[in-house]
């Protein structure tokens, strides 16, 4: 039963096992979620750095650490996954792949709280090259951020200690790209 409807999120309820009321949110106007991770030469990762009003005004952290990501079917009906990834490694970081490695398909961000599943990509790129102005999606992406592979680890607990947030499917993808690359 839907309790909320707006075009881009539903609230919805539905029993659970128990005979509980579970409530959820549905993105009625996508199909799925893409995650991209940009591997430049085999030796550099673009992390996008975002403002995301939920984490902001929970008081949780001023900007997250994140990939090129996006719904797929929102704005371009019939959309495949694969269209998905190629366009939002394009809009979001003016990159294109010269080869892109779905890893996984249908993981779960918060199964309990949302709907929604996510597919992670690799996307290799041999030469850093813009081939597109990236968009700041809605003022959401402050800045693109590369870094070296071998100093993501020590580089993400600098910025936990900043106070800057890490998203779930960002540390799949890395380690998606650990199990890749050895």
């Amino acid at each position: 039963m839907i309790l909320y409807d707006t075009k881009y999120l539903q609230l919805k309820s539905t029993p659970s096992k128990s005979g509980n009321e579970w409530i959820y949110a549905h993105r009625p106007n996508a199909k799925d979620v893409v995650v991209i991770l940009p591997l430049i030469n085999h030796e550099k990762v673009l992390f996008l750095k975002e403002e995301r009003p939920p984490l902001q005004t929970e008081g949780i952290a001023k900007y997250c650490l994140g990939f090129p990501a996006g719904l797929v079917g929102d704005e371009r009906k019939g959309e495949s996954i694969e269209d998905a990834i190629k366009a939002e490694l394009l809009e979001e970081a003016g990159l294109e792949a010269d080869k892109i490695k779905i890893m996984t398909r249908k993981m779960a961000s918060s199964a309990g709280c949302v709907s929604e599943t996510i597919t992670v990509a690799i996307a290799y790129i041999s030469k850093y090259e813009i081939k597109s102005q990236p968009v700041s999606d809605g003022g959401v992406i402050v800045d693109r951020i590369l870094v070296d592979k071998s100093d993501i680890y020590k580089w993400l607990q600098k910025e936990e200690k900043n106070g800057v947030a890490l998203t779930a499917s960002s540390l799949a993808a890395l380690y998606f790209l650990s199990e890749e690359e050895k």
